[in-house]
């Protein structure tokens, strides 16, 4: 009777509930055979002394249950790595099982599109036969694993969303750092085009968090079957007894099981190339589910890592490329508005149109950048934390291709449109189907212009933009003209100087027989996408004691009439900027439908002598780039699963 009471004054969590809605999304992966086989249990329930840490380290990590969710505890590895990463997810002195003030209840933290969220959940936890049947520490008496999965699947909106993702994106939601993926098989898919191995340090391999994945069976391994991460634990440089050097990989399989068959498994031919004492050595340093492979090994067998940034205890993310600490830090929001900031690649006249930011650096340094595309994956709502960062329910397959392209700008000759037909100074490369794509560059002081797009014009989104550098940066986005009735094309400007000349080309204003003397610049329309599509200004170069009248008219003209054609008051004008106005510059916005014009500059006065200069912008079909862009690889979801025995 007091333990049943004991019980029912537990915490239950009303959000995530101990059922089938908690369990399940769409039915739609093999989780669905589970279906009224599930029961919820407390870790009181399962074993005698539950604890969230076992005393032993080896027995902390996590072990895969029947939920193909290896992505993630592969990236929970780097948690047992980092204690501060550890308290920061999982928040340290909460009250456990046998102690006084235990509610049964847990908080968690994930990072989250720019914010750390914090996740509470019960400790019913989903069980077949009175055993845990998805994750689990090795330690059967150990819950921090099972309890954070089930936060996570929470924040996701089921524990079958967490059936098949992708290990950076776990890594950077329980780190708030970055991730890439670095293909093995197809050098242009690496960062430098070159092999993995050589790029990462010795400091590197021991600070970074490592992971590997297959994509489909190595050869000789048929348990393994495709799609599943592994960890790597440790690389070793050894001496073989014939006077070469071989260099050693101990990865880590999540099932908790080796699973490997190749030269360096127990009693491998491997083994025997080396000095017995490293052998010995290094195979007790092998706990359960970790083996040995070569570096020809792993790059045969292997399709692909991922690699975490190291994350100092304040929370300064260091390079993998130069081991520099990139202290100074910036991140902002943006959105692809369909119609207005959703622009497409580059092969798309309306490039132009999506989201731009300036980015300056202080000095010439190491720069990090990347673009993350935001979509939220439950409707739940979530406690938002200080600070630690800035609804829809996508999967993967519903990213949108994704780039982020960089340019070396002077801010005063800017010119938008020269500007992004240039080559630009760094870039993703390929709009690929990830949730974030990652650019490290190099740059020099001063301005760059950032530029995300999404491949598909008119595709829309949310997305935040993170800049990591070695030197003081500013981030902040380029204000531009509102433009909302004009969509597609880029702005080209013109700018032509002159001279209204006494006696010569100073006709005056249309009230003047005169007014046909002034000056006439040809403007070609051949583009109009709807709205504004031309701007003119004129400006004198005059002192403000000395300013004119001043103002313009645009004509109709065919080609032949661009010279000859005589123009009187009773020619009437398609655009005038009136009345002249005693002012340094004067200006006009306007939509003219594709055809010829000229523009007649003037001042109110005939014979009155200055210099002007007209800046015409007119929208064009934007140029066409020396080299098309293309989608990168389709997404691979890591989702196998160990069918565990109970």
């Amino acid at each position: 009777m007091e333990t049943a009471a004991r019980d029912a004054a537990l915490f239950e969590d009303a959000d995530f509930a101990a059922d089938d809605s908690s369990l399940f999304s769409d039915y739609a992966t093999p989780l669905s055979q589970l279906v009224s086989g599930i029961t919820w249990l407390r870790p009181q329930h399962i074993c005698r002394d539950p604890c969230l840490f076992p005393e032993s380290r080896p027995e902390a990590y996590p072990k895969q249950g029947i939920l193909g969710d290896c992505w993630l505890l592969c990236a929970c590895n780097m948690l047992l790595k980092s204690q501060a990463l550890l308290e920061q997810v999982m928040p340290p002195r909460q009250c456990v099982w046998g102690e006084r003030g235990y509610r049964g209840e847990f908080r968690f933290r994930f990072w989250h599109c720019g914010v750390w969220r914090e996740v509470l959940v019960d400790d019913r936890l989903p069980c077949t036969n009175n055993t845990l049947c998805f994750s689990r520490c090795h330690s059967t008496s150990a819950f921090w694993v099972a309890l954070l999965e089930k936060a996570y699947a929470k924040l996701h909106g089921s524990y079958e969303k967490l059936w098949a993702g992708q290990v950076c994106e776990a890594v950077v939601d329980l780190s708030g750092g970055v991730a890439e993926r670095w293909s093995l098989k197809s050098a242009v898919d690496t960062p430098t085009g070159r092999s993995l191995l050589p790029e990462l340090s010795e400091e590197m391999r021991k600070r970074s968090y490592i992971s590997c994945c297959v994509h489909s069976t190595p050869a000789g391994v048929s348990v393994l079957g495709e799609f599943h991460a592994l960890s790597v634990e440790e690389w070793t440089d050894v001496n073989t007894t014939s006077g070469g050097r071989v260099r050693l990989l101990r990865i880590r399989n999540p099932w908790g099981r080796r699973s490997w068959g190749g030269a360096w498994n127990e009693g491998g031919v491997g083994w025997s190339s080396l000095d017995p004492s490293f052998s010995q050595d290094l195979l007790a340093r092998t706990q359960q589910g970790e083996f040995w492979v070569d570096e020809t090994e792993f790059q045969q067998d292997f399709d692909e890592v991922t690699v975490g940034y190291p994350i100092s205890d304040d929370f300064h993310l260091q390079s993998i490329y130069t081991g520099s600490s990139l202290p100074h830090t910036k991140h902002m929001c943006g959105r692809w508005v369909k119609g207005h900031s959703a622009g497409g690649c580059r092969n798309n006249s309306s490039y132009g149109n999506n989201p731009k930011f300036w980015l300056r650096v202080g000095e010439a340094g190491e720069v990090l950048m990347t673009l993350l595309q935001c979509r939220w994956s439950s409707q739940r709502s979530y406690t938002q934390l200080p600070p630690g960062g800035s609804k829809s329910t996508a999967q993967h397959t519903q990213y949108q291709a994704i780039a982020l392209h960089v340019w070396k700008v002077d801010r005063k000759h800017f010119n938008l449109v020269q500007t992004l037909n240039a080559e630009p100074c760094a870039s993703s490369h390929t709009h690929a189907y990830e949730r974030e794509v990652v650019v490290h560059t190099h740059l020099s002081a001063g301005l760059h212009l950032l530029v995300p797009s999404t491949f598909t014009q008119g595709a829309e989104g949310d997305f935040l933009l993170r800049v990591y550098a070695t030197s003081p940066v500013g981030l902040s986005a380029v204000k531009v003209k509102a433009e909302p009735q004009c969509v597609g094309g880029d702005w080209e400007t013109v700018m032509v100087s002159g001279r209204w000349t006494a006696g010569s080309t100073a006709g005056g204003g249309r009230n003047f027989p005169s007014h046909g003397q002034n000056p006439r610049v040809p403007l070609t329309v051949t583009y109009d996408p709807g709205g504004t599509n031309v701007e003119v200004t004129l400006r004198q170069h005059s002192s403000e004691n000395d300013l004119q009248a001043i103002g313009f008219h645009i004509y109709k003209v065919t080609d032949s009439e661009a010279v000859s054609m005589v123009i009187s008051g009773a020619v009437q004008p398609s655009v005038s900027c009136v009345p002249h106005a005693h002012s340094q510059e004067v200006s006009v916005r306007c939509r003219l439908p594709p055809a010829g014009y000229i523009i007649l500059p003037s001042t109110y006065q005939p014979d009155c002598s200055a210099e002007y200069t007209l800046t015409i912008k007119h929208r064009i079909h934007r140029k066409a780039l020396s080299s098309q862009e293309c989608l990168g690889q389709t997404i691979q979801e890591i989702s196998h699963v160990s069918v565990m025995s109970l």
